[in-house]
């Protein structure tokens, strides 16, 4: 199993990215799946997580600018960031619980972190 993260780069304050995150392998099901960044000399933190029936949550500082989202057939989550800050600037890291075959239950996978980064 393996989680292949993309979309990061340099943006201006308040512009706008995407990130996606696919999962592929020999995948029986995922549970849920999420986004944490971490900047430099700080811990991780979790960004936003969705269960397998769409539930949500986020962290406080950016609710109302970030949106995650799924699509299971594709099993692929997705972060759309909007009205970007400087503070926004991390590594940012996918993950998701996965039931892989063969296996005795769920256990969790992280993607590569993709930089994102928010100068002007």
């Amino acid at each position: 199993v393996q989680l292949q993260a993309s979309g990061g780069g340099l943006v201006q304050p308040g512009g706008s990215l995407r990130l996606s995150c696919a999962a592929s392998g020999s995948i029986f099901s995922i549970n849920t799946m999420g986004w944490h960044r971490q900047a430099p000399g700080k811990q991780r933190e979790l960004v936003a997580g969705i269960t397998s029936s769409g539930g949500t949550n986020y962290l406080d500082s950016v609710k109302g600018r970030f949106t995650i989202s799924r699509d299971n057939a594709k099993k692929t989550v997705y972060l759309q960031m909007n009205s970007l800050k400087p503070e926004d600037t991390a590594a940012y890291y996918c993950n998701a619980n996965i039931y892989e075959y063969g296996s005795s239950g769920y256990r969790d996978y992280w993607g590569q972190g993709t930089q994102v980064t928010v100068s002007s």
